[in-house]
């Protein structure tokens, strides 16, 4: 296999990290490990005799996490009733099975050991935080099993049974800082979430800055579900930067642009680029207190084309004429289709056909054509920073030429050498 140095990058990488170390004990109680050879060789109960064929969604419907991931599960229904309207897959109508993540990584682990070895499911569609991903991936690599993960994420990462449909750092922070850089910004405050995703993102981010000539003020981080900004914010006041880099998950984005916006500070005097807010966010933390700030992104519900323009309509009326769409929801649509259109090119299910037939397979996203790479098993991404308006939504106020090939590793940036060591 071409990507086998990336792959087992990703098992030691987890292997040091206490991440595994907990997952593992959740396994352990259901009955599999990491490294667990009578998993590793386990073969799938997934049934393909009848009529239908079933897939699985777990995603947080509870806890901190569920602001955003509620309107993924409804993007991953949606391409679902879609296609069965459509003639299913192979002819066959998919069956969902739903589970909630609860936003705990281990209830992730031990969701989706359930949906592979009892609900038997072909493929998982979810996860949203990088802790819950990979709290899974050892589950899914153990029972040779597919997660598609819809979010944007830190990068430096890559296994045979995940493909990756957000975008990975080359795709949108590295964007963002070079468009930051082309505005003057030369000083940046790191405010984030205490967990691997935006750890990981700063690290990156600190090397972005070190090598064009941007200095880092300061950079704090919290715990999910934080709800006090009042330390932080006044932190990053009293810093000057030029703009804030935000990293921060959930609904703690709520207390913070609120208390951003308490102490006076604006998008002209100090704007704040986030990676983790889309159109759903905005309106939890409210429009008043974030109109104006920056967020980078690879898709927006105002991307004028056809295709978006039929992916929102159909999103409104099943879910109401109020509900946004967003990238993350537009990842996990664009996922389940990507799921189908690598199954009928490898003309089955079985896991091992799915992985050979990936490279190439293409979609005609509400985002622009995606096509998978299958080096990595991530996806090319257009690039797009997006500016929130009075009516909730974000435009886009600078975009990349075309899609960016995925560069997970950043093996195309001398600058990131030795990150993913």
């Amino acid at each position: 296999m071409q990507h086998s140095r990336r792959y087992s990058f990703t098992r030691s990488a987890l292997a040091a990290g206490s991440v595994l170390a907990a997952t593992s004990l959740v396994l352990a109680g259901c009955g599999s490990r990491a490294g667990d050879e009578g998993a590793a060789n386990a073969e799938s109960c997934v049934d393909t005799s009848g009529d239908t064929i079933k897939v699985g969604a777990l995603n947080s419907l509870s806890g901190t996490m569920a602001i955003s991931e509620v309107t993924v599960r409804n993007a991953i229904d949606l391409a679902v009733e879609q296609i069965n309207a459509d003639g299913g897959v192979m002819g066959k109508q998919i069956q969902l099975v739903a589970e909630d993540g609860a936003s705990e990584p281990a209830v992730f682990a031990e969701k989706a050991q359930k949906l592979i070895s009892s609900d038997c499911v072909a493929a998982v569609f979810g996860g949203w935080t990088s802790s819950s991903r990979k709290a899974m991936l050892p589950v899914f690599e153990d029972n040779n099993a597919l997660l598609y993960y819809p979010v944007q994420y830190e990068g430096l990462e890559a296994s045979p049974n995940i493909f990756y449909t957000g975008a990975t750092t080359n795709q949108q922070i590295v964007p963002a800082l070079d468009y930051l850089k082309e505005q003057g910004v030369t000083s940046l405050y790191l405010v984030g979430s205490d967990y691997v995703f935006p750890q990981t993102a700063n690290r990156i981010i600190k090397a972005y800055a070190a090598a064009n000539g941007m200095e880092i003020l300061g950079e704090d981080y919290t715990p999910l579900g934080s709800t006090d900004f009042s330390t932080i914010v006044n932190k990053v006041r009293a810093s000057g930067a030029d703009a804030v880099f935000n990293t921060l998950n959930g609904d703690s984005n709520v207390a913070f642009f609120r208390e951003y916006k308490n102490v006076g500070l604006t998008p002209q005097e100090m704007p704040v680029v986030s990676v983790s807010i889309a159109e759903e966010e905005v309106g939890g933390i409210g429009v008043q207190n974030i109109e104006g700030q920056l967020t980078a992104w690879d898709y927006y519900q105002t991307i004028d084309s056809p295709v978006n323009n039929a992916f929102v309509a159909a999103y409104k009326e099943k879910f109401g004429a109020d509900k946004p769409t967003s990238d993350p929801m537009e990842a996990a649509y664009v996922s389940v289709y990507l799921w189908k259109n690598t199954v009928e090119k490898a003309e089955s299910f079985a896991v091992p056909d799915v992985q050979e037939a990936a490279g190439g397979v293409e979609f005609d996203a509400p985002e622009g054509l995606v096509q998978i790479d299958g080096d990595n098993n991530h996806i090319t991404k257009t690039a797009r920073i997006g500016e929130i308006r009075n009516d909730g939504l974000i435009y886009t106020i600078w975009e990349s030429p075309g899609p960016i090939e995925p560069d997970p590793f950043l093996e195309g940036y001398p600058w990131a050498e030795g990150l993913s060591g």
